[in-house]
């Protein structure tokens, strides 16, 4: 079956300053393990998807270094955005060349930032999603079976009935997407027990998405099927800039996945974490008995439950602290009580507002 990949790896990973800036994200660092996150994101599609049909969208300043870190990807695989326009555009740009170089291609969306653990059950659902998209001409979606009320997810309910008239692969039809809940929200989504948490990765048909973005998103459709005779031409790029100059922003689910039809969902259980915030990364680090996740050169005394992160060379001391983390760079100290990460994105905002664009 031949498969490809569509990677989405255009965003600067706001809640991860001061380490994620615009020219080295979050997607770009690593973070856990070994390896960045689109170094691992791309590695664990083998050998469901051959490097040579992996395509990475990302923009101006990260594309030389997502080239330098994946070499064994066709540099003409790497398509750079004029400009970020969300999940809408990027999917229908990449259904559009996919159309133009392999026809109606079987398509795997993903985000290039999540942590998968068990790559062998990644696989498996993988399988039975492209099985389910290429059978029922569907907008396919991979949910995450919760572990607890997460207010820091979206939701998908999925029908529980009509999946048993029928073989649809583990999967359900979507009943509807919901938004990030509160607390009192998620644990009745929890308790319900036909509500996952929304991965952001999908699966379909080149021809069912581009139908799809025709029928919901006119506009974005016809700016990106202009470019259709300008593919893998020495006027692309150009075409592209036109192209993206007047074209709105919107994500996929909220111009696609929430008003389409034939849409399904596979919920699965496979490690899965996105990776969303600086609590996400200390919850998962290693620690030692008193609760500390140390980076670089760490000086602690009297501290309990703390992620601290010294910036290459250079020292950190932290001394009398609890439930906190410190996140130190060459230029920048981040330090936040355990959970308000979230927050750090309106530092994000305070310094693009103003114009502080050297902490960017």
């Amino acid at each position: 079956m031949d498969i490809h990949a569509l990677i989405i790896a255009g965003g600067v990973g706001a809640r991860f300053w001061p380490r994620s800036r615009e020219r080295s994200p979050k997607q770009l660092l690593r973070i856990l393990g070994e390896g960045t996150m689109i170094q691992n994101t791309v590695a664990r599609l083998n050998p469901i998807v051959p490097e040579q049909n992996i395509l990475i969208i990302t923009n101006a300043l990260q594309a030389d270094e997502v080239q330098r870190q994946l070499p064994q990807i066709p540099p003409e695989n790497i398509i750079i955005e004029p400009a970020g326009r969300n999940t809408a555009p990027a999917v229908a740009l990449g259904a559009e060349i996919l159309t133009k170089r392999h026809g109606d291609a079987k398509m795997i969306v993903l985000p290039s930032d999540h942590i998968i653990h068990d790559v062998k059950e990644f696989h498996n659902v993988l399988d039975r999603a492209v099985r389910l998209a290429d059978e029922q001409d569907g907008l396919v979606t991979i949910g995450i079976k919760p572990t607890h009320p997460e207010t820091g997810y979206g939701y998908i309910q999925f029908d529980n009935d009509e999946s048993e008239e029928r073989d649809l692969h583990g999967g359900h039809p979507v009943k509807t997407f919901a938004e990030k809940p509160n607390l009192a929200t998620a644990e009745k989504f929890l308790a319900s027990g036909d509500f996952v948490w929304n991965s952001g990765m999908f699966i379909w048909k080149a021809s069912t998405v581009r139908r799809s973005i025709a029928e919901f998103l006119p506009d974005i459709s016809d700016e990106i099927q202009r470019l259709h005779g300008s593919v893998d031409t020495d006027r692309f790029y150009h075409d592209l800039e036109v192209a993206y100059r007047e074209m709105r922003g919107i994500s996929i689910d909220y111009g696609i996945m929430e008003k389409a039809e034939n849409r399904y969902v596979i919920p699965a259980d496979f490690g899965w974490n996105d990776l969303g915030s600086w609590d996400e990364v200390y919850r998962l680090k290693e620690k030692d008995g008193t609760g500390i996740a140390e980076e670089g050169t760490v000086i602690s005394i009297d501290v309990n439950n703390a992620h601290l992160v010294a910036g290459e060379g250079r020292v950190l001391a932290a001394i009398g602290v609890e439930d906190v983390s410190i996140i130190d760079t060459n230029d920048s100290v981040l330090v936040f009580k355990h959970g308000h990460s979230q927050t750090v994105k309106e530092v994000v905002d305070y310094l693009r507002k103003n114009n502080m664009s050297d902490y960017l």
